[in-house]
């Protein structure tokens, strides 16, 4: 494993960790990675750990790892498939425990997949976003996120902005609106020391790492929006997650009424209840009774009746 000597700041800049969990990225992850050497912020290190991949993404970090020992750090390989939100779990906990070898006294975290491209100025621009707010409240967790720009394979642009490509209703940004909806993707995402202590280590049951962190930050803390793209969000036939474009309902559609009154029940929903009730069981002693009634609530759209899910959904959505 490659360390870089400890410096907590660079002309007054806190280090900064972006975190990178890589599988079967050989496509695209040395794009990604020129981005993030070519960042405007200078005082970062990309931690680094492979997911257990089958091609030569591993050789290719380790090859980077060489050729720029003070700016990548990667986790001596473990073979293990873990998936994306355990991994960077682990990478949390790693910079949490390791900050003063990696050159921090207080760790801030970004999280980057593999197979997109960063504006220059993102890491700058974020970092200072997050400044200002602990200034303002300090010792608040905190966790900054952006808009992305979408864009094809080849990088061809697709929309300007994520969230209105999706329709997202990015002011529903409040910890009870949270509980049913995640607002945050986990490349646009910066975290402070106090968020990361709460957060991890993330729950198996999480639905993913992003809305775990952005749960966090918002019953705990600040959520912060920045209402303008920072990353390339790449669309590709291996994307884990990618991007949809949002198309309306016609309350006038046979579709419509299906979804609303159908018995079949949505899976969706029954992960989101098992992640409020996974929620409320390793937080109970910090939320407000408001907090844990709405979780109690969202997780009754686990029962497997169509009809019953969809109402305790539209009862979550009112709370």
């Amino acid at each position: 494993m490659t360390h870089s000597q400890p410096s907590n700041s660079f002309d007054g800049q806190p280090r900064v960790a972006i975190l990178l969990s890589t599988y079967n990225g050989e496509k695209f992850v040395l794009e990604q990675l020129k981005s993030l050497f070519s960042q405007s912020y200078e005082n970062f290190l990309v931690v680094t750990r492979d997911d257990g991949s089958t091609d030569k993404t591993l050789q290719l970090l380790e090859e980077q790892a060489e050729k720029h020992p003070t700016k990548l750090t990667l986790l001596p390989a473990d073979y293990k498939n873990l998936g994306a939100k355990a991994s960077f779990s682990k990478l949390i906990e790693f910079v949490l425990e390791n900050k003063t070898t990696l050159g921090t006294n207080k760790a801030y975290m970004m999280f980057c997949d593999q197979d997109d491209i960063w504006f220059e100025e993102k890491v700058e621009i974020q970092v200072a976003a997050i400044i200002k707010i602990e200034a303002e409240h300090p010792g608040l967790p905190v966790l900054v996120h952006t808009d992305l720009q979408v864009v094809s394979e080849n990088t061809a642009p697709i929309a300007e902005s994520l969230i209105k490509f999706q329709g997202l209703e990015i002011e529903r940004n409040r910890f009870p609106h949270l509980v049913i909806s995640n607002l945050v993707t986990g490349c646009t995402a910066l975290i402070n020391e106090e968020l990361a202590k709460i957060a991890v280590p993330v729950s198996n049951e999480a639905i993913m790492h992003d809305w775990w962190l952005a749960l966090v930050a918002s019953a705990f803390g600040k959520l912060i929006f920045l209402d303008q793209p920072l990353v390339h969000y790449r669309q590709h036939g291996n994307n884990t997650i990618g991007a949809k474009e949002y198309v309306g309902i016609n309350p006038l559609s046979r579709s419509f009424y299906e979804r609303l009154f159908g018995p079949h029940p949505n899976d969706h929903l029954y992960e989101v209840a098992i992640q409020a009730t996974a929620f409320r069981k390793q937080f109970a002693n910090k939320l407000s009774m408001k907090d844990r009634i709405k979780l109690r609530i969202s997780a009754c759209m686990g029962i497997r009746v169509g009809f019953l899910q969809r109402l305790f959904y539209r009862l979550s959505r009112r709370l």
